[in-house]
């Protein structure tokens, strides 16, 4: 029979690097928490005309990088590429207006994208995602910034840099589309992409990656030459509430986003520690989604966050599964009394490994070793005439005979120090 693997693009997460993964969960739950937002799970197929509505037919996702088919329906189905369109979806079909603005979500999990892998760029990939919906003000672009940055914080990331920019709105940004056609229209030789984004997607050729086009786009016009008043306003104002936190950014006229729905504020928070791919996060404002998607007008802002990125700057984290004790029963009777131990100790939310009563003590040790437990407790039958377990603590073989079913007992001596009891 064939060796069965996972699929090209798609990978298994493993201990000890999934104990970082829920770090990072546990972490962004808290945060999040804090600035009143509320989880929630949305599906990960949806209608692929939820994509090609939201998301823009000339962006490379929907180009190029969505993962469709056909069901046995005859329906086009989409595994989701990103996070915010079927949030907003979900935010008008469940009439999530109708509840005191802003609302604000977050969610977790994965994404999908049809195109070959490379590192960093796996065709399943997660993010963390979040999404205010209800408020024009730039307190809430502030908000979801300054959130963004206290969970970078609370994982021990300083060396992080936030850039931002403003693209505009539907008034301004039509001068500014114009005036980089007409710059790149003198240029040289362009990347395939390029020539298409040109007529139909121009600003996302400030966007590209091919070094010729990175190169034509010195001294390309400056998007925030050319916005409106009420998006200059808009702008300033959130800059002067992250300068008021001591929040540092940094101003970058190139980021206009991958999406068509942005608008005003768009940001990304990059590191210079993963080689090309340096944006770790990134968002922005999209005012005109949800009516995009005939619900009310409602102005939103939100962000994403690569889970694999973020996992390779964190790095391994401590695995919190090693067992306090591990149970070793010589015999039979030792086993029921083990297991029943074994039992308690979990009940107390404490980790706990229980050995079977057909191996020696040495045996026991030996796993106990290897699974890196801190106490083995052992019950033999001497243990039992006596109803005193023997309790060993591996770092230092300081040993004490504590009453068979003193819980309480156990628990203090765990808590103590080496050296404490010697």
């Amino acid at each position: 029979m064939t060796k069965l693997s996972t699929l090209k693009g798609v990978c298994d997460v493993l201990p000890p690097e999934i104990y970082t993964w829920n770090r990072i969960e546990e972490t962004s739950k808290e945060v999040f928490k804090s600035f009143g937002f509320h989880e929630v799970k949305i599906p990960v197929i949806e209608h692929s005309e939820l994509f090609i509505r939201s998301i823009g037919e000339t962006t490379d996702i929907v180009g190029k990088e969505m993962y469709t088919f056909m069901d046995k329906g005859g329906r086009s189905i989409t595994l989701r590429p990103e996070g915010t369109a079927g949030m907003v979806r979900s935010y008008v079909e469940n009439n999530l207006h109708l509840l005191p603005s802003p609302q604000k979500f977050h969610y977790y999990g994965p994404m999908f994208r049809y195109e070959r892998p490379q590192k960093g760029r796996l065709r399943q990939f997660y993010q963390i995602g979040v999404e205010a919906l209800g408020s024009a003000s730039p307190l809430v672009d502030a908000e979801v910034i300054t959130m963004a940055h206290t969970f970078f914080q609370k994982l021990n990331l300083t060396n992080l840099t936030i850039e931002l920019n403003s693209i505009g709105c539907n008034k301004c940004r039509g001068t500014y589309r114009n005036a980089i056609v007409e710059f790149f229209s003198k240029k040289g030789v362009l990347c395939n992409d390029c020539q298409v984004r040109i007529a139909k997607n121009p600003l996302r050729m400030l966007d590209c990656k091919v070094e010729r086009c990175v190169e034509q786009r010195t001294g390309a016009p400056v998007i925030l030459d050319y916005i409106c008043e009420e998006c200059k306003t808009h702008h300033e104002r959130l800059k002067e509430l992250l300068t008021a936190i001591n929040i540092d950014y940094k101003e970058n006229p190139h980021i206009v986003r991958g999406l068509d729905y942005y608008n005003r504020t768009a940001f990304e928070i990059t590191t210079e520690h993963l080689g090309a791919q340096k944006a770790v996060a990134a968002g922005g404002r999209y005012d005109n989604l949800v009516s995009d998607f005939n619900g009310p007008a409602t102005p939103a802002v939100g962000f994403a966050i690569g889970i694999e990125r973020l996992v390779a700057l964190v790095g391994v984290t401590q695995n919190q599964n090693n067992p306090v004790f591990y149970i070793a029963p010589l015999g039979k009777d030792a086993e029921d009394k083990a297991f029943v131990l074994s039992q308690s100790l979990r009940q107390r939310a404490i980790v706990t490994e229980c050995g079977d009563g057909l191996h020696s003590l040495k045996n026991h040790l030996k796993r106990a070793d290897k699974l890196n437990a801190s106490f083995v407790v052992i019950i033999g039958e001497n243990e039992l005439k006596t109803s005193q377990v023997l309790c060993k603590r591996l770092s230092d073989a300081f040993q004490k005979e504590i009453g068979i079913d003193d819980i309480d007992t156990l628990i203090a001596f765990a808590a103590e120090k080496p050296g404490a009891t010697a």
